[in-house]
């Protein structure tokens, strides 16, 4: 792939990546939100401008830089979290399990409903599905990258690792009287998430493309 074609699809990819990523954080917020905890809202984080939550390194530098270096085969990136307090949501250890979810739930919501457009594509009057690049339509590109993005997100996070969110709705099921492991999770959490990031997210990622096959019915 000439390299000029490389970066713009890389920015693509990256565009993708922010917004997938803002509308998590957004579900963060807006749910806590919701529970009674308007932190969020009170500092400008419940909007979908990139520009309120973006972090310069994690959302655009890092993401952009992998996908020319590995021929976009591994992409990562990160916002800056939504601030929410615990201390003020409704149902306890529950509302914060709840926040921890729904972002996982937005992307969820995304892969599925874009999955089911590729699926039922040829409804709406777009040409059926063709693998061969010169007679791909555009759509199934987009769309593709949309729903696969949105469930890298989805399986990332819930893997139960601080600082993702999978952590926190383990946590909110782990008795008083274990509360050492968390402390002892959450000041390892990062050595331990890139241990899997480096050595076994090659074993767990093909969930993704499974789970995309089964929403379009395009299979690899």
């Amino acid at each position: 792939m000439p390299m000029q074609v490389q970066f713009i699809d890389g920015i693509f990819y990256v565009s993708v990546l922010i917004m997938s990523i803002v509308i998590h954080e957004v579900a963060h917020g807006y749910s806590a939100y919701l529970l009674g905890d308007d932190t969020a809202r009170l500092q400008g984080r419940l909007t979908l401008n990139p520009l309120k939550h973006l972090d310069p390194f994690g959302s655009v530098i890092l993401p952009l830089l992998l996908y020319l270096s590995t021929a976009g085969s591994f992409l990562i990136g990160w916002a800056r979290p939504v601030p929410y307090n615990p201390n003020n949501l409704r149902k306890g250890k529950w509302g914060n399990m709840i926040v921890a979810f729904s972002g996982i739930a937005a992307n969820l919501t995304i892969a599925i409903f874009f999955g089911l457009l590729i699926r039922f594509a040829p409804i709406f009057g777009i040409p059926a599905y063709n693998p061969t690049p010169l007679l791909l339509h555009p759509f199934y590109k987009i769309s593709s990258i949309i729903v696969i993005m949105n469930l890298v997100l989805a399986l990332f996070n819930i893997i139960p690792i601080p600082p993702l969110d999978g952590s926190k709705i383990i946590f909110s099921f782990l008795p008083f009287k274990y509360r050492y492991i968390e402390n002892f999770l959450e000041r390892w959490g990062m050595f331990f998430l890139l241990f899997f990031i480096l050595f076994l997210w090659s074993r767990v990622s093909p969930i993704v493309y499974v789970v995309f096959s089964l929403l379009t019915g395009i299979y690899f």
